[in-house]
């Protein structure tokens, strides 16, 4: 068994939390095993969590960036007992597989989504299928979302894509500024499904590929699939789960 591990963003607020929370936990001899206490932001936590994919480790997030919507809010009275307390969410990446136009192949994980987007002033020409289903021969668009539902209130609520319940088992396809079809609004998809995405023009509409925040340029095809071997252990405040999380957000798009 490993212990108690603290990773910490280099800002100042980070470094603040974190030098409060050695303190707690040596004036309090909190010992857990198999833990990491992430200080930073979303984006700090995506890289954690991708730095550590091969770990069965348990992963408590403090936000001490914007949004922090992976995070959990810091309490120096309750941190403790917050940690004791908190509730375990398992889930699992997508895994993005590009083909790029010398034919060779990259390999990256996303938490969030993947996202294809045109390189150049022309707009991208994609076609989509799920399995062996054609779900949109040609999407003139400046490009498409998979998102996961962990993801679906992030880049995918911003270009209206659905909110996914956590526990929904699917992936959600959202177009990004559709040309044509024009009124082509996705699809939500079983996350059991391989998503294949091809540039239909890739010499003169380049795109690129990107998984949460890892790039892969000129793609000619990109297959996306909920990879199930890799699960992170994400922990929660009882009365902050990320599931809870997620029903604010639908509830906050419906009175929008």
């Amino acid at each position: 068994m490993s212990k108690l591990q603290i990773i910490s963003d280099k800002n100042k607020k980070s470094l603040k939390i974190k030098n409060l929370l050695l303190k707690k936990i040596k004036s309090n001899k909190f010992k857990k095993e198999n833990l990491i206490i992430v200080i930073g932001g979303d984006g700090f936590m995506l890289q954690t969590l991708k730095r550590n994919k091969n770990s069965k480790k348990y992963f408590y997030g403090i936000n001490s960036g914007n949004y922090g919507f992976l995070m959990n809010k810091f309490s120096s009275k309750d941190i403790i007992k917050n940690l004791l307390k908190a509730n375990v969410v398992t889930i699992s990446p997508l895994e993005m597989i590009v083909k790029n136009r010398n034919n060779q192949f990259k390999r990256s994980i996303a938490i969030n989504e993947v996202s294809v987007l045109r390189q150049s002033r022309q707009a991208a020409s994609l076609s989509i299928k799920q399995g062996s289903r054609q779900i949109i021969k040609k999407l003139v668009s400046d490009g498409v979302l998979v998102s996961t539902p962990a993801g679906s209130t992030a880049y995918n609520l911003s270009v209206h894509g659905p909110i996914l319940s956590l526990h929904s088992k699917k992936l959600s396809i959202s177009p990004i500024s559709a040309f044509r079809p024009r009124r082509w609004k996705g699809k939500i998809v079983n996350d059991k499904t391989k998503i294949l995405i091809t540039n239909l023009n890739s010499s003169k509409r380049p795109i690129s590929a990107v998984a949460d925040n890892l790039e892969v340029r000129n793609a000619k095809s990109i297959s996306v699939k909920t990879n199930n071997k890799i699960k992170f252990n994400l922990l929660y405040d009882k009365n902050r789960s990320l599931q809870k999380k997620i029903k604010i957000e639908q509830i906050r798009k419906e009175i929008n």
